[in-house]
């Protein structure tokens, strides 16, 4: 299971002395583990699918400090964000490109943004930019 990797990266990243890496596991990590006390409560399971929307999560934070810290030129926190960046990512299945969404829309019949994003949201789910989708059905 996905969490298990994570759990195991993030002991190579304490033992590898890694801040970086180990800074970033550990938020995702917390993150589910706040999560499944919550799956569990409501008597669901959590799954891999579960850990990539987190990790989507963790990406899109680490995208808006990195804009912030760029506002006012810490370039040294730019390039540890732009690290535990590339050390999350590396968990995410590959993502579907422009041309492949393009395609998968055409194939489906009702093409309204309600229906494209269920159909995304449904099956791909980790595999797309949820955003990317939104623009291409807008410019359609």
């Amino acid at each position: 299971m996905l969490l298990d990797d994570l759990k195991k990266a993030n002991i190579e990243a304490m033992k590898n002395k890694d801040k970086d890496a180990r800074s970033v596991i550990s938020v995702v990590l917390t993150k589910c583990q706040l999560q499944i006390v919550e799956f569990n409560a409501k008597g669901q399971e959590f799954q891999d699918s579960n850990v990539l929307e987190v990790i989507q999560k963790v990406l899109k934070e680490l995208s808006d400090e990195k804009e912030g810290y760029k506002k006012v030129n810490n370039t040294e926190r730019v390039s540890s964000i732009e690290h535990q960046e590339e050390v999350i990512k590396a968990y995410l299945p590959k993502q579907l490109s422009r041309e492949e969404i393009i395609e998968e829309i055409n194939k489906l019949d009702d093409k309204s943004m309600p229906s494209v994003m269920k159909h995304f949201k449904m099956n791909f789910a980790g595999r797309v930019d949820m955003s990317l989708v939104s623009q291409i059905v807008r410019g359609l």
